[in-house]
């Protein structure tokens, strides 16, 4: 089955195109500058042909079209005609709690992504422009919705809800929902794998760790708690977000005159290790390099970045009762030795040990790099959320599968 994958944002359009029997990238792009007067192709088969083009329209009906044309094309394409494309998966970033795994789009389906425009303003609107981009280039064929909050939706109340009155959840829906759920099912699955058993029967903790940042508590293939909040702003400190604060910092920002859209930009885009390390950088191999250099307050960043990891690794590690194994994962997780050594040092307390050669050999690749003293495994899973979306097009594709809706719950307001 040929699946293509797609993840439409407000202004790019990514996406890849899977041959499943064999899980093999046949091809990938992106189209960026979306909705601009310059919108860009680029795209790459995988034999490494690569072309770039000018969609003919701006908006996401028109970067489907022209990635459409790239597929088809004689010289550079991969398939003779679109019908060889047999289903569709979307990333959508929230369904909220009515969309607790992946579903064929219906009209049901797209009012839940509509009902959560008001909880992911910058994200559910593009992800149903892209749904609605590919029903019209792609019509009869089935499309499949993968939603970044649904993995988390296993969380009991005292996990998900806020200490705050309580008709806010029953009005507002206000309470923790989690992300990045595609990349912890993935990573979770794969460590199964690596053990040598069902994640189904392990304790598990994934660190997602790139610019955006999150952890997950697994109890055999349930999520009891996770670091991101009813937005992913909540939990650890990121690349340019702040992670937890205390909300009166956000009443003293009022206070000193500062607009709610501003407050918002600055806790989005200007905190987390571009706030507090002061390089003009969030990236942590800069971070990295500059406190190599003597830069305290680089260093001071990246040991706040460590210290806020641990903190949550050692609170899902009690709520588990053990763990059978910590999982990194995300740009830094994968491919930055140096962080991971700081993290797990601090974990020594509980037994964790790591085998310093093995992480240093460790780059971007899967491997076990605790020693065999080690209280719980310490492993690297390259994240792939482009696959996970493409293996549950097929499942959901074979099966049927729509989202169990079994209450009426709060509206998104």
């Amino acid at each position: 089955m040929k699946v293509l994958v797609v993840n439409a944002g407000s202004s790019s359009v990514k996406f890849q195109v899977f041959a499943m029997g064999k899980e093999m990238v046949l091809a990938n792009g992106l189209v960026e500058r979306v909705g601009t007067d310059q919108p860009l192709l680029k795209y790459k088969r995988h034999d490494g042909v690569e072309h770039e083009t000018t969609p003919e329209k701006n908006d996401h009906v028109g970067a489907l079209q022209s990635i459409c044309a790239c597929l088809t094309d004689k010289k550079i394409g991969i398939v003779k005609k679109l019908s060889e494309i047999e289903a569709i998966g979307h990333r959508v970033v929230h369904g909220g709690e009515r969309a607790t795994k992946p579903a064929l789009i219906t009209h049901l389906i797209k009012e839940i992504i509509r009902d959560c425009y008001a909880l992911a303003p910058l994200h559910n609107p593009a992800n149903l422009a892209g749904i609605e981009a590919c029903e019209k280039a792609f019509p009869g064929v089935p499309n499949v919705a993968v939603f970044d909050t649904a993995f988390h939706q296993s969380m009991p109340p005292e996990s998900f809800l806020y200490a705050v009155p309580y008709e806010l959840y029953t009005k507002y829906a206000i309470r923790r929902y989690g992300f990045h759920g595609t990349s912890h099912n993935f990573v979770a699955k794969a460590a199964g794998s690596m053990l040598g058993m069902p994640y189904e029967r392990l304790k598990l903790i994934t660190c997602h760790l790139g610019n955006g940042c999150s952890i997950a508590a697994i109890d055999h293939g349930v999520v009891i708690d996770t670091s991101m909040g009813m937005t992913p702003l909540e939990g650890l400190m990121m690349g340019t977000r702040s992670g937890d604060l205390d909300p009166a910092v956000v009443l003293r920002l009022f206070e000193l005159g500062k607009t709610p859209a501003e407050i918002d930009k600055m806790l989005n885009k200007e905190s987390g290790l571009l706030g507090v390390a002061g390089i003009g950088s969030s990236d942590m191999r800069d971070i990295i390099a500059a406190e190599e250099k003597g830069d305290q307050q680089a260093q001071r960043a990246r040991r706040m970045f460590t210290r806020r990891v641990v903190k949550y690794i050692g609170a899902y590690y009690a709520l588990l009762g053990g763990a059978d194994a910590i999982i990194f994962c995300g740009g830094v997780g994968e491919w930055s030795q140096y962080s991971r050594a700081k993290i797990v040092r601090k974990l020594n307390g509980l037994g964790i040990e790591l085998d310093e050669k093995i992480n240093q050999q460790c780059s971007g690749v899967k491997d076990i790099i605790s020693s065999p003293r080690s209280s719980c495994k310490v492993l690297v899973i390259p994240t792939n959320e482009e696959l996970m979306i493409a293996r549950s097009v097929v499942t959901t594709v074979t099966n049927d599968e729509v989202p169990a809706l079994p209450r009426e719950t709060a509206k998104h307001k």
